[in-house]
């Protein structure tokens, strides 16, 4: 059976705050433990209201506090925002926290917006040493050597496993080229989904972390009792996407009856494009869409995003998405 995990955004709403935000995402991860998830990842986002998980560490550490087998990860850091050693500090410390249960993804992208890099005072270039930098990263996590003049502690030899992701071909080839499992980022940016894969594929390189291809689909599925519910649902992302267009990051907002009321033809053009990978419905309509998506990718496992604002109903939905797989 396909594995199946959860990227949660870690949402703040406009009824809820940051501590709830956090504390729903370590219930959602008590739950998903129990439903038989694989893994339970937050991402880095700098500078948006409405996401909680900017200090991303720190929310992995809060997470796999609460719950007791599911992998918890970063999906992912943006390396080009921190010195490698400092990440790898972060994670060799979480993987003696919770030793078997942390994974490190890995993006290119900086995560935010012009003035948000400056304000983390990285250099402008930084994403240019992104390959370098996962090698630098990989051999803070090996067990160290005699002599080695620059040791993450208590980082050496606890061999974190790194995933490459991206939304282009540019980082399937380096996960490829690494021997790296791979995450293509379809939840937002599905254009080049199936030639990504393809790439990937076509250049992985056995490695000793990864003997042999393994791939990561993110997807958005919106699930409910039944399909006017769950596309009633799908509507707080539908917003949220089109505020990005409109240059807001404001807080999660509850579902509407019409969302045509709310964005213009040419919005509903653009954020249609990058949510067009999103499965909404009922169970059924949700099995068959994970069922033809797995079939067209050869996914090995799906990263689901359910961007649901109430959280019973994005736990619902989760349980409905469990028990399709």
């Amino acid at each position: 059976m396909i594995k199946h995990s959860i990227l949660d955004l870690v949402r703040i709403t406009e009824a809820t705050d940051a501590r709830t935000a956090l504390d729903n995402a370590r219930d959602l991860a008590r739950h998903a433990e129990k439903w038989g998830y694989e893994r339970i990842w937050v991402a880095e986002h700098h500078n948006f209201p409405g996401i909680a998980s900017a200090a991303t560490s720190l929310v992995i550490s809060h997470i796999a506090a609460g719950t007791e087998k599911i992998r918890v990860g970063a999906g992912g850091i943006m390396l080009p925002n921190h010195a490698p050693l400092i990440i790898a500090e972060q994670f060799g410390t979480l993987a003696r926290l919770f030793p078997g249960r942390i994974d490190l993804g890995l993006g290119r992208a900086p995560g935010t917006d012009p003035a948000t890099i400056r304000a983390l005072r990285r250099p402008s270039n930084a994403a240019e040493r992104f390959p370098q930098d996962v090698l630098e990263l990989q051999d803070y996590f090996a067990p160290a050597e005699p002599g080695q003049p620059v040791r993450a502690v208590p980082a050496a030899g606890t061999e974190v496993p790194l995933w490459i992701l991206g939304s282009s071909t540019f980082g399937a080839s380096l996960a490829g080229e690494l021997g790296l499992p791979y995450g293509f980022a379809s939840h937002f940016a599905p254009q080049q989904l199936m030639q990504a894969l393809q790439v990937y594929r076509s250049r992985f390189k056995p490695s000793a972390q990864l003997d042999q291809p393994y791939v990561m689909v993110g997807v958005n599925i919106i699930a409910a009792d039944t399909d006017a519910a769950a596309r009633r649902l799908a509507t707080t992302q539908q917003m949220s996407f089109t505020e990005l267009f409109r240059g807001s990051h404001g807080l999660s907002r509850p579902p509407i009856d019409d969302i045509d009321s709310y964005w213009t033809p040419l919005e509903k053009a653009r954020v249609s494009l990058m949510l067009e990978r999103t499965i909404v419905g009922s169970q059924r309509m949700v099995q068959a869409g994970m069922d033809a998506l797995v079939e067209e990718t050869g996914a090995d496992e799906l990263i689901i995003v359910s961007d649901i604002y109430d959280h019973e109903a994005r736990l619902h939905s989760f349980e409905l998405i469990a028990s399709c797989l």
